[in-house]
């Protein structure tokens, strides 16, 4: 029998999507199967030296090393820990089986469900009318992102001048005090900036996060051509009404207008200086949102998940968010591979906006390839769970559920917030009723819709942290 060799071939690099973009993907696990879905792993592995291995980890570039598979094996389906599994020939020895088709380059100007397309898994598709990029994960087109940058700057318009300035201006409190008299009373237009160059705490949005409004149907950094002005040259006096968008005060205390980013928000450097800067937010490490800063968390004593009750933990969402994945931080989860758990997101009406089809599967916790040796000997770590598709998540509050419908008491440890009352601080709300955390038993799957004032809704249990993420 013969050990073919493999690794370190022009081909043989492991890649993932950053940005919209494929870049090599370093110290990444690679394992290898005997089909592209399903199938056997093969564990019976050497690696240069002769050491037997279960599976391989790329290099500081990417590239996989070299190493040697099972006996008489030529060909073997390598599994990155991405959506597909991509095959591998060895260096000598017969034709394996063939791949996969490889993705393709699709454009039109219509949605991509309505080109007329046959997509395989990850074939692309630009919107040639709206710049906007898909992408296809072998069940539905997915939104990546827009290829259009953005507005540009308008052209100078037909007036001549501007306080003696001619194309495209930007206005300052001069420029504002010579086309208005009245303008500190005009319901909309440019935000002034205080003698620091902020913005001043009282103009900044009611919500932080959410996007300031054009200035004369422009977003991005407006630049307020001659033509916005219209005829308000030098010497001309008019009204707020007259002056419209344009400006809305004059102050003497004003030394420019703000301008606004790619995202049609205040940059950071122009808010006040009372605004929270340089703090860990989900984002910081790889999330999207999540129900509480673990940091802050105490665990004294190990808690584990109760079969089929189904956690409902609640997340606020303040800016347009898109997420494909639901987490649960495991303090210890060894991956039983007979256990079966489900998880979903619900509005805060109770309906439903995405869930498992079905009770799935999950591997062993805390085994990202670099993480601290603790963490891969304990399992502990975040461990996701697929949704069918991405969904955009409009700025509201939400709930994540999150259910383990087979398995035991002492299957799944996990991170949670100590609660000795039958109700915790988490539900603490004045107002509209919004419970933090609650739950229901019974559960072998998730419900249509939720209800926290339902008869069996709970709250006398020890939270779990729970996250949602993009991948």
């Amino acid at each position: 029998m013969t050990r073919y060799a493999y690794g370190q071939g022009v081909a043989d690099f492991v890649v993932a999507p950053s940005d919209g973009i494929w870049m090599v993907a370093p110290n990444t696990q690679v394992r290898f199967w005997t089909a592209p879905v399903d199938g056997t792993q093969y564990t019976d592995l050497l690696d240069v030296s002769g050491n037997p291995v279960a599976f391989v980890i790329s290099d500081e570039y990417g590239q996989l090393p070299r190493f040697s598979g099972p006996d008489d094996v030529f060909g073997m389906w390598a599994d990155a820990g991405g959506n597909r599994r991509a095959w591998l020939y060895a260096h000598t020895g017969g034709q394996g089986t063939p791949g996969d088709p490889g993705a393709h380059w699709n454009f039109g100007t219509t949605q991509p469900e309505d080109a007329g397309l046959t997509p395989v898994a990850g074939d692309l598709y630009a919107d040639t009318d709206s710049g906007d990029l898909y992408s296809y994960n072998g069940v539905d087109w997915v939104l990546q992102t827009n290829l259009r940058g953005p507005e540009g700057p308008a052209g100078a318009g037909e007036v001549a001048s501007v306080n003696g300035k001619t194309g495209a201006v930007i206005l300052t409190a001069t420029d504002v005090a010579a086309i208005s008299t009245a303008a500190a009373g005009a319901p909309s237009g440019v935000a002034t900036l205080d003698a620091t160059g902020k913005v001043p705490a009282e103009q900044v949005p009611a919500a932080a996060a959410a996007p300031v409004q054009s200035v004369n149907g422009q977003t991005g950094a407006v630049l307020l051509a001659a033509a916005d002005v219209g005829a308000a040259a030098t010497g001309h006096t008019h009204t707020a009404a007259a002056v419209g968008a344009i400006a809305t005060t004059a102050r003497a205390a004003v030394n420019g207008v703000a301008s606004l980013d790619a995202t049609t928000r205040l940059p950071a450097a122009q808010l006040p200086a009372t605004t929270p800067r340089n703090i860990w937010t989900p984002q910081a490490l790889g999330f999207q949102a999540w129900t509480c800063d673990p940091y802050t968390v105490a665990n004294p004593v190990a808690k584990y998940l109760t079969p089929q009750r189904l956690y409902v933990c609640g997340i606020n969402i303040t800016e347009t968010t898109q997420v494909n994945r639901v987490m649960m931080f495991a303090r210890g989860y060894g991956g039983v591979s007979t256990n079966r758990y489900a998880a979903g997101i619900y509005r805060e009406d109770g309906t439903k906006v995405t869930s498992t089809a079905s009770p799935v599967a999950l591997p062993e916790a805390g085994q990202t390839a670099g993480s601290p040796p603790q963490m891969i000997a304990n399992h502990i770590g975040a461990t996701p769970i697929s949704m069918p598709s991405t969904v955009t998540l409009a700025p509201g509050r939400y709930w994540v559920t999150w259910v383990l419908t087979t398995g035991g008491t002492a299957d799944y440890a996990y991170y949670h917030v100590q609660n000795d009352a039958p109700v915790s601080a988490a539900n603490f709300f004045f107002g509209t009723p919004f419970a933090r955390a609650w739950y229901l038993a019974g559960q072998s799957n998730t419900p249509t819709t939720v209800n926290q004032g339902a008869a069996g809704a709970l709250t006398d249990h020890d939270i779990p942290i729970m996250a949602l993420g993009l991948v």
